[in-house]
Parts: structure tokens; C-alpha cells; sequence
């Protein structure tokens, strides 16, 4: 299922999740040659994606959320 991102933080290894609307969390790495997303190592290239659609497998398997999406961001 499609969810758009409305923020990020980083993991305890120093890697870029992605906060999705649904309450899930997605790693969005920048990990050459296996993952290729440059945008993700400054902050006007996270800002720049605030609200793109990511295929979330979370929503899809119905897994609890991992945060409050009540919650601000």
C-alpha cells in the first residue's frame, strides 16, 4: 500500500527512516550500489520528498504502527 512520508529520524546506526502517514517507519537508505538515493544525505533533499508515496509492507502484511500518528512530527 502507497503511504507518503511526513518526516524522518535516524536509526540507532546512524541510517535515514522514513515516518509514514499510516504510523510505520521505512529505512531510506543511501547505501551505493544497492540503494541509490543521494537526496537523503542533506536536508533540502529530505524536504524535497516530504510527501512522495513509498510502497509500505508494513500496511500491506497489517502490522501495528510504529509510531502515534497523532503525535506531531
Amino acid at each position: 500500500m502507497k503511504q507518503p512520508i511526513v518526516g524522518y529520524h535516524l536509526d540507532e546506526e546512524n541510517h535515514w527512516v522514513a515516518r509514514l502517514a499510516c504510523g510505520h517507519f521505512q529505512h531510506v537508505r543511501h547505501d551505493p550500489p544497492w540503494t541509490n538515493r543521494p537526496w537523503v544525505t542533506n536536508p533540502d533533499g529530505r524536504q524535497a520528498k516530504l510527501g512522495i508515496m513509498l510502497d509500505c509492507k508494513k500496511c500491506d502484511r497489517s502490522e501495528a504502527v510504529d509510531f502515534d500518528t497523532r503525535a506531531e512530527i
